[in-house]
């Protein structure tokens, strides 16, 4: 009880910090991979799918939250029913099993969402394709199935090749499916672009790079990959606006850009290994928040959370808005509450947690 209360004083203290023209975003990640969030298990009734989401809701509600980022399409399946892809096996136990008695989890949770003050954030994972906690068969409606040639097996996981500009359009579509057909507040990427390395391996995309090079291409491999990934994140933003204006796009990258940016910084690199050049999107504007995910605590000095949130502040030249992602679920109270304190004090358009399953 003495927890609750120190978050609720915590987050609706956050509650009236206003920092620019754009609205503030006091968020949760509530994610559906390998049921960490929701639903907590497979086998779960509707009805109790039901009562677990409006309980995350309630309590968000209650702690003076403003916004959901419900995990919809963890690995190139969904969580509502969606032409092309099969239902999500984390929700019903099967790939491309529907929910018993029918209904729509994603029109549900953004209703319920709503009627709270909520905003919801439909949060995908563009290129993952198959996840090591899946245990089900492949559907047919897969893509894994249905287009085998646009998809990689690498480690544990498969995964679409985002070199593949089909690919990247399958992803798009599916996108704005969603952002055509429901009522959501914004869409939401985090970090997985090409994938976080797996022992050493390189990604196996020699067949679209020979093709890229047959083609004329003359950049350098790894200078390819990003622009594939700059090209997507474009097009996202310029497809999403075109189709509903209102509707915010933001994207959760790792929180190091890279190593030694700035000075002090040592860890992964992930405009090098996971081509993804979030400072660029920022400042080409292709984006309407930028997430980065600050999970280290304030006093590692190697991966300090306030000097990364001011270099990622610094980077914000267009003032779209720094949401850092704080680490609720690793880190203690007190490690978030200096860490929510920062990001008032340095002005952010507010903070994002990970995950749900912190709020309990």
């Amino acid at each position: 009880m003495k927890r609750f209360f120190f978050f609720l004083f915590l987050f609706a203290g956050c509650a009236t910090q206003q920092t620019s023209a754009r609205p503030e975003l006091r968020g949760v990640w509530v994610a559906t991979v390998d049921n960490i969030d929701w639903p907590s298990r497979r086998d779960l009734t509707v009805e109790q799918q039901k009562a677990e989401l409006v309980a995350i809701y309630d309590r968000a509600a209650a702690l003076g939250l403003n916004a959901i980022f419900l995990q919809v399409r963890p690995m190139a399946d969904a969580i509502y029913p969606a032409p092309g892809s099969p239902w999500s096996e984390y929700l019903t136990g099967a790939m491309g099993k529907a929910p018993e008695p029918a209904y729509d989890p994603l029109a549900f949770a953004i209703a319920e969402a709503h009627a709270r003050g909520l905003q919801l954030h439909a949060w995908f994972n563009p290129f993952r394709a198959r996840h090591p906690s899946a245990t089900s068969a492949i559907d047919e409606s897969h893509l894994a199935a249905r287009r085998p040639e646009l998809v990689r097996t690498y480690g544990k996981h498969l995964w679409l090749d985002p070199g593949d500009a089909d690919a990247r359009a399958e992803v798009l579509n599916a996108v704005l499916d969603v952002v055509q057909r429901y009522d959501v507040d914004g869409v939401h990427m985090d970090d997985y672009f090409y994938p976080y390395p797996e022992d050493n391996q390189p990604f196996p995309d020699e067949a679209t790079w020979q093709r890229y090079r047959a083609s004329g291409g003359r950049l350098k491999r790894d200078d390819w990959r990003r622009q594939n990934i700059d090209d997507f994140v474009r097009t996202l933003y310029t497809s999403v606006k075109a189709a509903r204006p209102g509707v915010q796009v933001g994207i959760s990258p790792f929180g190091i850009w890279r190593p030694r940016h700035p000075r002090q910084i040592r860890g992964f690199d992930a405009y090098d290994k996971l081509y993804a050049d979030a400072r660029l999107w920022l400042r080409r504007g292709w984006v309407d928040y930028m997430a980065p995910q600050l999970y280290w605590p304030i006093d590692r000095r190697e991966q300090s959370f306030p000097v990364l949130l001011r270099w990622w502040m610094a980077q914000d030249r267009r003032r779209r808005g720094i949401v850092p992602g704080l680490f609720a679920s690793k880190w203690s109270k007190e490690e978030i509450a200096r860490q929510i304190a920062l990001t008032k004090r340095a002005k952010t358009r507010g903070f994002i947690l990970f995950s749900a399953k912190a709020l309990k």
